[in-house]
């Protein structure tokens, strides 16, 4: 985005001109979420950084004198709003809003342009940079991309550009050694499993010396599997990640009333503008009365069907099938009693039955026979390992989650290339995996325990059983993307009177609980979760909510 072309919006705005302000807001946008985004790396305060950033922006518009200098203007307003962040909040604070976060802004970045290789390791590796090093390769990134200039990254930090080439370069100097840790962790190298046995998954300084010390002494992590590519060369021509569907911005100018807002020169016109009883709409942006809001879709798009919560008396009724959509949605908020057909999915938290309560009954469907890559019993236990199956019968996937070894948030499987339909139709084992499994040691589950650490769920993900059956009829493969958290996955191709026997076998029997049928056998059942049609080239790209 070149300022200059903006010459002329930008002294309709200061003028006054609500069209041109609307134009303006929605124009540069993106560019901010960007920079916001990669700097803060996903944060819960990512949406607040981005609302303050505009809003001091059309607060003082009125005093940029150069109109050309509006992109390192802007830049060096959303980077003074990150400090500010970073200095209002402590760092524990920070740490465990970060832990809420089901999706950083590394995984929105390769979800949302769809990297692939080592594009996808650079983006990964902005995780293990220190907050320093992220805000500066928030601005370098878009310096390499041709979206900013070296003057405008060296003004927006607020140094001299030959200050800015020594930070620069340090900056790249730890990003490749990040590159190197994100290549050894995808690995399978036993030293290093056993170097992270206590980690908990959430990268930071101390583990990243820790790790780079490992790799530059070992032969089997230090070893590239192939050339290694600078990262400025993988980044020119990366396209803007863009704005989640649905993003709302809202720039009420902190409450001010007209009255409030006349001693502040330029921002009283306008919000004399926007207080007066119109609309105005762009195809991108919507101004209203008493503020400003930019919606990231056209007016003509139709609304996103609310997605349903289920409960534990509904878990077999999904939630309305949505449009097919790349990105990650708001997690379910909206109870629905309403069944649907195949197809649909269901993406949130279910409560699990009493122990005591015997499951439905299973309906039986039509089976000849499953035939799996992987045999007649797979097993899967490291990132990229996957099972084809194929055929029309009953399968049997089983969760064996090892805290003990690296705990942290679990990335699910995705099954992909669905051809046909494949339902989720039972869950069983005897347990789920938040079961207690000790008679000794309260706090311990399946999941892990206080003494070792607990893996954690992406947000709105059903928890798994020791057990997970599903009806299949067509083919698709299953890829275990293990990053983080450590789990195993073993899949059996079975039978109805298998599954029927598991999910009955319960606490009479000694087991922890009753199975629970999900499968209504009218084509309504729940597909599993983070399935798609597609058969991408990295099934850790498939986009952790349903679409099928």
């Amino acid at each position: 985005m070149d300022g200059r072309q903006w010459r002329s919006t930008i002294a309709a705005a200061q003028a006054g001109d609500r069209q041109a302000l609307d134009d303006l807001v929605a124009g540069w946008l993106p560019l901010v979420y960007n920079v916001v985004g990669r700097a803060l790396n996903g944060h819960a305060d990512v949406d607040d950084v981005v609302q303050e950033t505009m809003l001091r922006a059309v607060d003082n518009l009125g005093s940029l004198r150069d109109p050309d200098s509006f992109r390192s203007w802007l830049m060096a307003i959303a980077m003074r709003q990150i400090r500010d962040r970073a200095r209002r909040k402590s760092p524990q604070q920070l740490d465990e809003s970060a832990a809420r976060e089901a999706t950083d802004f590394a995984e929105l970045t390769v979800l949302r342009l769809q990297l692939e290789g080592q594009r996808r390791e650079v983006a990964e590796a902005v995780r293990w940079l220190d907050d320093e090093d992220r805000q500066l390769l928030s601005l370098w990134w878009l310096e390499v991309a041709g979206e900013l200039t070296r003057r405008e990254l060296a003004a927006a930090v607020g140094i001299s550009r030959q200050h800015a080439a020594v930070r620069v370069q340090r900056m790249k100097e730890r990003l490749e050694t990040s590159r190197g840790i994100v290549r050894a962790l995808d690995g399978a190298c036993p030293e290093l499993r056993e170097l992270t046995g206590r980690w908990d998954g959430r990268p930071d300084s101390v583990w990243r010396k820790r790790l780079a010390r490992h790799i530059r002494s070992c032969a089997y992590c230090g070893d590239a599997r192939e050339p290694v590519v600078p990262a400025e060369r993988l980044l020119v021509g990366i396209a803007l990640v863009p704005l989640p569907v649905g993003f709302t911005l809202s720039l009420a100018f902190g409450g001010k009333t007209a009255a409030a807002a006349t001693s502040v020169g330029w921002s009283a016109k306008v919000l004399g503008l926007l207080t007066k009883p119109a609309v105005a709409v762009t195809a991108s942006a919507t101004i209203v009365a008493g503020g400003a809001y930019v919606v990231t879709q056209p007016p003509d798009t139709p609304p996103p069907r609310a997605a349903v919560t289920p409960t534990a008396a509904s878990t077999h009724r999904p939630p309305p099938a949505r449009p097919a959509s790349p990105t990650p949605s708001p997690s379910p908020s909206v109870t629905k009693e309403k069944t649907e057909l195949y197809g649909s999915v269901v993406d949130a938290v279910d409560r699990a039955p009493d122990p005591d309560t015997p499951p439905k009954a299973l309906p039986r469907r039509p089976a000849s026979g499953i035939t799996s890559s992987g045999g007649a019993h797979a097993t899967m236990n490291h990132r990229g390992d996957s099972v084809s199956l194929s055929g029309q019968g009953y399968v049997l996937v089983r969760w064996q989650i090892s805290p003990q070894y690296r705990f942290g948030s679990l990335v699910m499987p995705s099954w992909t290339g669905l051809k046909g339909k494949l339902f989720h139709v039972a869950s069983g084992g005897g347990r789920r995996m938040d079961d207690r499994v000790s008679s000794t040691d309260t706090t311990a589950t399946g999941m892990g325990s206080k003494a070792t650490g607990y893996d954690v769920l992406p947000s709105g993900t059903q928890q798994m059983w020791q057990n997970e059956y599903f009806y299949l009829d067509g083919s698709v493969t299953l890829t275990v993307n293990e990053r983080g958290a450590d789990y195993g996955l073993s899949v059996f191709p079975t039978t109805w009177d298998k599954v029927e026997e598991d999910v009955t076998s319960g606490p009479p029997d000694g087991a922890k609980r009753y199975g629970l049928v999900r499968d209504t056998g009218k084509d309504d059942t729940p597909v599993p979760q983070y399935v798609t049609r597609r058969t991408p080239s990295d099934p850790a790209t498939v986009p952790q909510r349903s679409e099928v």
